[in-house]
């Protein structure tokens, strides 16, 4: 499916038909939206492919007169293993720049472009598409900021819960987060690939007046990258370290475990010899029933001291 939307009065409006400086947003296009688009629209077909393919790269090019933008946005869905956990990813975004109008193209809604549509974005005027691509790009590098910042407060919620946790779930989930830190880490430097081509002016035409907003986007970018560098690098660590404190918890688990084994044990074997051996002459006959309970008793208390003692229980 795909809207059509222009500035009118410094603000975005859905409009019905395609006018000269519009915004046609695809969204999921299906065989009659590529149809539309490689007749009507006449955009390149392989454009097309190039971006409903999801494992596309970010890159830029340009052929008669059209300019054809892939950039990786984040974007998040639920974890494949556990429940109730999040994952994040990425997915390519295409934007196709002709004369008469601005073509984007995701195979998902997007919240990046959702703000553009809902108006949380200012000061976007789709005349200038110049201006209109960076404030885009823009929105992308603050995207990857705030998910990154999202990805560091759940990695610190697990931490906690693995510091009482002796299962595999915690470290799943943290395994989820430096996939994910992964997944960005390689389309952020992509991006900034893209955007130095950009920068060059060699594929869209760029102004004095946008120099700024460009260096910022370039400046997200490049924060993005070092966070996502940092937190990979302590997600790796952390995982490494809790990995170790998991086995060693159970460690002591088997170990207090043996040592409540050898305890118990004792009561049997003094039970088992007493009365495996009370008729054979062994053990006279009128032996008091207390007195194996209390060497049982006697033999369980210095077991337990000495184990307590040398810190096994």
């Amino acid at each position: 499916m795909f809207a059509i939307y222009k500035s009118i009065n410094g603000k975005i409006t859905e409009i019905n038909e395609i006018e000269k400086d519009c915004w046609i947003n695809f969204v999921d296009p299906d065989e009659k939206d590529t149809t539309y688009m490689t007749e009507s629209l006449k955009i390149d077909p392989d454009f097309i492919k190039s971006a409903l393919d999801e494992e596309e790269m970010s890159r830029v090019e340009t052929e008669d007169g059209t300019t054809f933008i892939i950039i990786d946005i984040p974007t998040t869905e639920k974890g494949d293993i556990l429940e109730n956990t999040i994952m994040f990813e990425t997915l390519p975004l295409s934007i196709i720049v002709t004369p008469d109008y601005i073509v984007t193209i995701c195979t998902e809604e997007t919240s990046v472009l959702k703000t553009f549509i809902d108006g949380v974005a200012k000061q976007v005027h789709t005349n200038l598409k110049t201006r209109f691509i960076l404030q885009i790009l823009y929105r992308v590098a603050t995207r990857y900021l705030f998910y990154l910042k999202q990805i560091d407060k759940i990695s610190n919620y697990v931490e906690k819960q693995l510091h009482r946790s002796m299962k595999n779930k915690e470290l799943i989930q943290l395994l989820d987060l430096e996939k994910s830190l992964v997944f960005f880490n390689t389309s952020l430097r992509a991006n900034e690939i893209t955007m130095q081509k950009i920068k060059r002016g060699k594929f869209i035409k760029l102004y004095e007046e946008d120099d700024e907003l460009l260096e910022d986007v370039l400046i997200e970018t490049n924060q993005a990258i070092e966070m996502a560098n940092i937190y990979t690098n302590i997600l790796s660590g952390t995982m490494d370290a809790f990995a170790s404190i998991i086995s060693n918890n159970l460690n002591i688990v088997m170990k207090v475990l043996a040592s409540i084994t050898i305890i118990l044990s004792i009561p049997t074997i003094i039970s088992s010899f007493y009365g495996m051996n009370i008729g054979a002459g062994l053990i006279p006959g009128d032996m008091q029933w207390w007195v194996p309970i209390a060497v049982s008793a006697v033999l369980v208390g210095a077991t337990t001291y000495f184990l307590a003692k040398k810190n096994m229980l």
